[in-house]
């Protein structure tokens, strides 16, 4: 089920920092669209890699996923540690034959306060 990949992605790879793991969930090509994010396996072994050295406590807290077609959405909180009001962050995933094939991202910081009360996440 590609929510489950992406969930478990999340979860093994970028929260437990399971680099190795990355073959596993992600197509050896795969596209990113992320400004901050080189494409292909090698490169997001060595960003999930450089980042779980820098801040080993962040952390993705996903709040809901969604999925159409070969696309899964998954909308977090990004924490890099305790005290840390988070980034909100919707992930779009392509799928294609079981893996990751492609990545978009979008991110608002936390802000302490909002128009209409709500949180952002």
């Amino acid at each position: 089920m590609p929510s489950t990949l992406v969930t478990d992605y999340l979860e093994q790879v970028w929260n437990q920092g399971r680099a190795d793991l990355v073959p596993h969930f992600v197509a050896e090509d795969l596209i990113q669209h992320s400004p901050v994010m080189p494409d292909g396996r090698a490169g997001l072994i060595e960003v999930v890699e450089t980042m779980h050295r820098a801040s080993p406590d962040f952390r993705f807290e996903v709040h809901r996923v969604a999925a159409e077609g070969d696309l899964v959405f998954a909308h977090s909180l990004y924490t890099t540690g305790p005290g840390d009001p988070g980034t909100a962050v919707v992930d779009i995933y392509r799928i294609a034959d079981g893996l990751i094939a492609e990545h978009w991202d979008v991110r608002e910081q936390v802000p302490p306060t909002t128009v209409n009360g709500r949180p952002i996440i």
